[in-house]
Protein backbone atom coordinates (compact mmCIF):
# COMPACT_ATOMS: atom_id res chain seq x y z
CA UNK A 1 0.00 0.00 0.00
CA UNK A 2 1.46 3.58 -0.72
CA UNK A 3 1.53 5.85 1.97
CA UNK A 4 1.79 8.91 -0.14
CA UNK A 5 -1.18 11.45 0.43
CA UNK A 6 -0.53 12.60 -3.36
CA UNK A 7 -3.14 15.29 -3.28
CA UNK A 8 -3.06 17.20 -6.63
CA UNK A 9 -4.22 20.68 -6.50
CA UNK A 10 -5.80 22.07 -9.55
CA UNK A 11 -8.49 24.34 -8.71
CA UNK A 12 -7.52 27.41 -11.05
CA UNK A 13 -8.42 25.51 -14.65
CA UNK A 14 -7.03 28.07 -17.03
CA UNK A 15 -3.38 27.21 -15.69
CA UNK A 16 -3.86 23.40 -17.50
CA UNK A 17 -4.04 23.51 -21.17
CA UNK A 18 -6.45 20.87 -22.13
CA UNK A 19 -3.97 19.43 -25.31
CA UNK A 20 -5.51 16.92 -28.44
CA UNK A 21 -5.76 13.65 -26.85
CA UNK A 22 -6.09 14.97 -23.66
CA UNK A 23 -8.64 13.96 -20.72
CA UNK A 24 -9.65 16.00 -18.10
CA UNK A 25 -10.85 14.34 -14.97
CA UNK A 26 -12.40 15.98 -11.85
CA UNK A 27 -12.55 13.63 -8.79
CA UNK A 28 -12.79 13.58 -5.35
CA UNK A 29 -10.06 14.34 -3.28
CA UNK A 30 -10.08 10.73 -1.68
CA UNK A 31 -9.67 8.99 -5.51
CA UNK A 32 -6.28 10.58 -5.29
CA UNK A 33 -3.92 8.10 -5.46
CA UNK A 34 -5.88 5.27 -6.63
CA UNK A 35 -7.05 7.44 -10.06
CA UNK A 36 -3.48 8.69 -10.33
CA UNK A 37 -2.12 4.72 -10.56
CA UNK A 38 -4.79 4.02 -13.07
CA UNK A 39 -4.21 7.02 -15.36
CA UNK A 40 -0.28 5.97 -15.23
CA UNK A 41 -1.38 2.53 -15.99
CA UNK A 42 -3.44 3.60 -18.77
CA UNK A 43 -1.15 6.29 -20.29
CA UNK A 44 1.46 3.60 -20.61
CA UNK A 45 -0.90 1.68 -22.72
CA UNK A 46 -2.63 4.77 -24.86
CA UNK A 47 0.83 6.90 -24.90
CA UNK A 48 -0.69 9.58 -27.18
CA UNK A 49 -3.36 10.77 -24.51
CA UNK A 50 -2.62 12.70 -21.28
CA UNK A 51 -4.88 12.03 -18.20
CA UNK A 52 -5.34 15.33 -16.10
CA UNK A 53 -6.52 14.70 -12.85
CA UNK A 54 -8.23 17.55 -11.01
CA UNK A 55 -8.63 16.25 -7.59
CA UNK A 56 -10.56 18.40 -4.88
CA UNK A 57 -14.01 18.39 -2.47
CA UNK A 58 -17.23 16.89 -5.18
CA UNK A 59 -18.83 20.51 -4.04
CA UNK A 60 -15.41 22.58 -5.01
CA UNK A 61 -15.27 20.65 -8.27
CA UNK A 62 -19.09 20.54 -9.10
CA UNK A 63 -19.43 24.33 -8.56
CA UNK A 64 -16.19 24.72 -11.00
CA UNK A 65 -17.76 22.33 -13.26
CA UNK A 66 -21.24 24.86 -13.27
CA UNK A 67 -19.02 27.71 -13.60
CA UNK A 68 -17.36 26.59 -17.32
CA UNK A 69 -14.28 24.78 -16.09
CA UNK A 70 -13.27 22.86 -18.63
CA UNK A 71 -13.44 18.70 -17.83
CA UNK A 72 -14.66 15.92 -19.57
CA UNK A 73 -15.16 13.33 -16.54
CA UNK A 74 -17.20 14.17 -13.33
CA UNK A 75 -15.81 11.37 -10.58
CA UNK A 76 -17.93 12.34 -7.28
CA UNK A 77 -18.01 10.78 -3.90
CA UNK A 78 -21.89 11.18 -3.41
CA UNK A 79 -24.72 11.42 -6.01
CA UNK A 80 -25.83 14.58 -4.48
CA UNK A 81 -23.31 16.57 -6.50
CA UNK A 82 -23.33 14.41 -8.88
CA UNK A 83 -27.30 15.43 -9.54
CA UNK A 84 -26.68 18.70 -9.11
CA UNK A 85 -24.67 18.83 -12.35
CA UNK A 86 -27.71 16.69 -13.75
CA UNK A 87 -30.12 19.23 -13.07
CA UNK A 88 -28.27 22.14 -14.44
CA UNK A 89 -28.19 19.91 -17.66
CA UNK A 90 -23.82 20.07 -17.50
CA UNK A 91 -23.30 16.19 -17.30
CA UNK A 92 -24.70 13.30 -19.78
CA UNK A 93 -27.47 11.25 -17.91
CA UNK A 94 -26.57 8.06 -20.02
CA UNK A 95 -23.24 8.10 -18.98
CA UNK A 96 -23.95 8.21 -14.91
CA UNK A 97 -22.88 5.25 -12.65
CA UNK A 98 -22.42 4.11 -9.46
CA UNK A 99 -18.56 2.48 -9.31
CA UNK A 100 -17.49 2.75 -6.23
CA UNK A 101 -18.55 2.48 -1.93
CA UNK A 102 -16.94 3.60 0.74
CA UNK A 103 -17.05 3.47 4.81
CA UNK A 104 -16.69 5.98 7.30
CA UNK A 105 -14.66 5.38 9.79
CA UNK A 106 -13.02 7.45 12.92
CA UNK A 107 -9.39 8.08 13.66
CA UNK A 108 -6.53 9.67 15.52
CA UNK A 109 -3.02 9.62 16.02
CA UNK A 110 -1.45 6.71 16.69
CA UNK A 111 -0.11 7.60 19.98
CA UNK A 112 -3.72 8.41 21.27
CA UNK A 113 -5.25 7.10 23.74
CA UNK A 114 -9.16 7.22 22.74
CA UNK A 115 -11.72 4.58 22.69
CA UNK A 116 -14.59 4.99 20.45
CA UNK A 117 -18.13 2.48 20.06
CA UNK A 118 -20.19 3.17 17.63
CA UNK A 119 -23.17 2.88 20.67
CA UNK A 120 -25.93 5.48 21.24
CA UNK A 121 -24.63 4.37 25.06
CA UNK A 122 -21.58 5.80 24.51
CA UNK A 123 -19.78 9.67 25.37
CA UNK A 124 -18.04 10.52 22.48
CA UNK A 125 -17.63 13.91 23.46
CA UNK A 126 -16.31 12.92 26.53
CA UNK A 127 -13.86 10.12 24.76
CA UNK A 128 -11.54 12.72 23.40
CA UNK A 129 -9.94 16.29 24.18
CA UNK A 130 -9.58 19.37 21.65
CA UNK A 131 -11.60 18.96 18.38
CA UNK A 132 -12.86 16.84 15.86
CA UNK A 133 -12.22 17.18 12.05
CA UNK A 134 -13.90 15.93 9.16
CA UNK A 135 -15.95 18.39 5.85
CA UNK A 136 -17.60 21.12 6.36
CA UNK A 137 -20.48 19.34 7.12
CA UNK A 138 -23.23 21.16 4.88
CA UNK A 139 -21.13 20.61 1.66
CA UNK A 140 -18.24 18.45 1.54
CA UNK A 141 -19.43 15.00 1.01
CA UNK A 142 -17.59 13.62 3.95
CA UNK A 143 -18.93 15.79 6.55
CA UNK A 144 -22.10 15.61 5.60
CA UNK A 145 -21.94 11.44 6.39
CA UNK A 146 -20.48 12.50 9.41
CA UNK A 147 -23.37 14.92 10.75
CA UNK A 148 -25.77 12.14 9.40
CA UNK A 149 -23.96 9.43 11.54
CA UNK A 150 -23.48 11.81 14.80
CA UNK A 151 -27.06 13.16 14.65
CA UNK A 152 -28.05 9.15 14.80
CA UNK A 153 -26.03 8.57 17.84
CA UNK A 154 -27.24 12.15 19.31
CA UNK A 155 -23.51 13.50 19.79
CA UNK A 156 -24.08 16.15 17.30
CA UNK A 157 -25.11 18.17 20.13
CA UNK A 158 -22.60 17.53 22.68
CA UNK A 159 -20.17 17.98 20.06
CA UNK A 160 -21.07 21.69 19.47
CA UNK A 161 -18.08 24.19 19.14
CA UNK A 162 -15.20 21.32 18.58
CA UNK A 163 -16.33 19.74 14.96
CA UNK A 164 -13.81 21.49 12.46
CA UNK A 165 -15.30 21.63 8.68
CA UNK A 166 -12.27 21.55 6.63
CA UNK A 167 -12.36 21.80 2.54
CA UNK A 168 -11.97 18.06 1.93
CA UNK A 169 -11.33 14.81 3.65
CA UNK A 170 -7.55 14.85 2.88
CA UNK A 171 -7.29 18.18 4.75
CA UNK A 172 -9.10 16.51 7.50
CA UNK A 173 -6.74 13.52 7.72
CA UNK A 174 -3.49 16.33 7.42
CA UNK A 175 -4.85 17.85 10.57
CA UNK A 176 -5.47 14.30 12.11
CA UNK A 177 -2.28 13.16 11.72
CA UNK A 178 -0.25 16.66 12.70
CA UNK A 179 -2.39 16.04 15.93
CA UNK A 180 -4.42 19.89 15.29
CA UNK A 181 -7.73 17.55 15.75
CA UNK A 182 -7.72 14.77 18.43
CA UNK A 183 -10.17 12.84 16.47
CA UNK A 184 -10.98 12.96 12.83
CA UNK A 185 -14.27 11.64 10.68
CA UNK A 186 -12.70 10.71 6.59
CA UNK A 187 -12.78 7.40 4.83
CA UNK A 188 -11.55 4.26 5.37
CA UNK A 189 -9.49 4.70 2.10
CA UNK A 190 -7.73 8.15 3.05
CA UNK A 191 -7.22 6.38 6.65
CA UNK A 192 -5.34 3.68 5.36
CA UNK A 193 -3.04 5.64 3.35
CA UNK A 194 -1.46 7.40 6.82
CA UNK A 195 1.10 5.84 8.45
CA UNK A 196 0.52 8.61 11.19
CA UNK A 197 -3.20 7.73 12.28
CA UNK A 198 -5.21 4.51 13.30
CA UNK A 199 -8.83 3.87 12.78
CA UNK A 200 -10.83 3.55 16.12
CA UNK A 201 -14.07 2.62 14.89
CA UNK A 202 -16.48 2.44 11.78
CA UNK A 203 -19.81 3.97 11.67
CA UNK A 204 -22.33 1.64 10.63
CA UNK A 205 -23.93 1.53 6.85
CA UNK A 206 -27.38 2.80 8.43
CA UNK A 207 -26.08 5.78 10.23
CA UNK A 208 -25.63 7.68 6.94
CA UNK A 209 -26.66 7.72 3.60
CA UNK A 210 -25.01 4.76 1.56
CA UNK A 211 -20.99 6.09 0.48
CA UNK A 212 -21.41 5.90 -3.30
CA UNK A 213 -19.18 7.43 -5.98
CA UNK A 214 -20.98 7.64 -9.00
CA UNK A 215 -18.74 8.94 -12.38
CA UNK A 216 -20.22 10.12 -15.42
CA UNK A 217 -19.13 12.07 -19.04
CA UNK A 218 -19.74 15.69 -19.42
CA UNK A 219 -22.00 17.53 -21.94
CA UNK A 220 -18.48 18.04 -23.47
CA UNK A 221 -16.69 14.92 -22.37
CA UNK A 222 -19.22 12.71 -24.66
CA UNK A 223 -18.26 14.39 -27.50
CA UNK A 224 -13.89 13.57 -26.59
CA UNK A 225 -13.42 9.91 -27.93
CA UNK A 226 -10.41 9.97 -25.37
CA UNK A 227 -12.70 10.59 -22.54
CA UNK A 228 -15.09 7.70 -23.50
CA UNK A 229 -12.63 5.26 -23.50
CA UNK A 230 -11.20 6.67 -20.93
CA UNK A 231 -14.65 6.23 -18.54
CA UNK A 232 -14.61 3.03 -20.09
CA UNK A 233 -11.52 1.65 -18.59
CA UNK A 234 -12.11 2.62 -14.99
CA UNK A 235 -15.99 1.31 -15.26
CA UNK A 236 -14.76 -2.19 -16.99
CA UNK A 237 -11.53 -3.32 -16.79
CA UNK A 238 -9.36 -5.56 -14.37
CA UNK A 239 -6.53 -3.10 -13.73
CA UNK A 240 -8.49 -0.41 -12.81
CA UNK A 241 -10.92 -2.62 -10.46
CA UNK A 242 -7.60 -3.56 -9.02
CA UNK A 243 -5.80 -0.52 -8.26
CA UNK A 244 -9.22 0.75 -6.36
CA UNK A 245 -9.63 -2.98 -4.68
CA UNK A 246 -5.68 -2.18 -3.71
CA UNK A 247 -6.91 1.23 -2.21
CA UNK A 248 -9.48 -0.38 -0.03
CA UNK A 249 -13.12 0.72 -2.13
CA UNK A 250 -15.51 -1.82 -2.76
CA UNK A 251 -16.47 -2.23 -6.17
CA UNK A 252 -20.56 -1.56 -7.02
CA UNK A 253 -21.95 -4.09 -9.24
Amino acid sequence: MKTSLGVGIALTSSIVTVQAGSVKVYAAASLSNALTDIAQAYQIQHQSTHIIPVFAASSTLAKQIEAGAKADLFFSSDPDWMNYLLQRKVVDSKTIKPLLSNELVVISRKNRKITFTASPNFKFAQSFQGYLCTGHMESVPVGKYAKQSLSQFNWLTSLKGRIVGMQDVRSALAFVERGECEVGIVYKTDALLSQKVKILGTFPTQSHRPIVYPIALTQGGEKNPEAVRFIQFLQHSSQAKAIFHQYGFQLKS
